[in-house]
């Protein structure tokens, strides 16, 4: 009976917990007493102890409680212990298994992307990437996908230092034309690679966000041009969006929705 108890009070206060973080200015025992149908004294004794805790606080003068600074110390300690290929790895198998073609996961650095993980797939296909090999960023799907996400003027900047060099005769190297690349990019949500860095390879790529809402890398699946179809590539962009916003909830990205006036 001792233990059914204490698991009801752990029961109630992570319910307090919930209605608390549901209401910016806070409650009053009454309120929180009343949705969660106990009483008073209840409600009050969990709060008292989980104020001590510091998982709630009282306002002093309203007397009304919210969420407490403690909630910011454990946040701080899980997005600070989350490992990027370690969270990405499921999405990443899972994109190998219905593709059967090249996953690669990449990161930003200086002005270029750095390969981190890449599953071969099934199908034969022969890449220049491998995992610790540089990128540029303005002829890769997963380069492009992280400029686009980038702020403008950082973007700018590196396409000012690093240029638009011609890897295919698709590569697309006039700064305007670019730029123009970049905006559909954001509209759409990913981006393409139509043999611009390698003849015969098409790839498409998501970014990915972390907790602050800054890019932190990409991931893109990469085929010979006579499977990448354009068929092929929208539908598969569909599902690179899905994971793209998956994953970066995984690092703890929540997307700010503007409502319109």
């Amino acid at each position: 009976m001792e233990k059914e108890n204490i698991v009801k009070s752990v029961s109630r206060a992570l319910q307090i917990i919930d209605i608390v973080s549901a209401k910016k200015d806070g409650l009053g025992v009454t309120e929180i007493a009343k949705q969660m149908d106990i009483n008073k004294s209840s409600v009050y004794r969990i709060l008292t102890t989980l104020a001590q805790y510091g998982y709630i606080e009282q306002h002093p003068e309203t007397e009304r409680y919210k969420l407490g600074y403690k909630f910011l110390e454990i946040s701080s300690k899980l997005l600070d212990s989350i490992d990027l290929r370690q969270e990405a790895r499921p999405y990443l198998r899972q994109l190998e298994k219905e593709t059967n073609e090249v996953v690669h996961l990449v990161v930003y650095d200086q002005g270029e992307v750095i390969y981190i993980e890449k599953l071969e797939g099934t199908e034969t296909l022969r890449m220049h990437s491998k995992v610790g090999k540089r990128a540029p960023m303005h002829c890769t799907a997963v380069g492009k996908a992280i400029l686009a996400s980038l702020p403008p003027a950082v973007a700018a900047e590196i396409i000012d230092r690093k240029g638009l060099p011609r890897h295919t005769d698709w590569t697309i190297t006039d700064r305007e034309a670019f730029f123009r690349e970049l905006d559909t990019i954001r509209q759409n949500g990913y981006a393409l690679d139509l043999e611009e860095n390698e003849y015969g390879i098409r790839c498409v790529a998501v970014p990915i966000f972390d907790y602050t809402g800054n890019v932190v890398a990409a991931v893109s699946v990469s085929g010979p041009t006579i499977r990448m179809t354009d068929d092929r590539i929208m539908r598969l962009a569909a599902r690179m969006r899905q994971i793209g916003k998956e994953l970066s909830a995984r690092l703890g990205h929540r997307p700010i929705h503007f409502v319109q006036p």
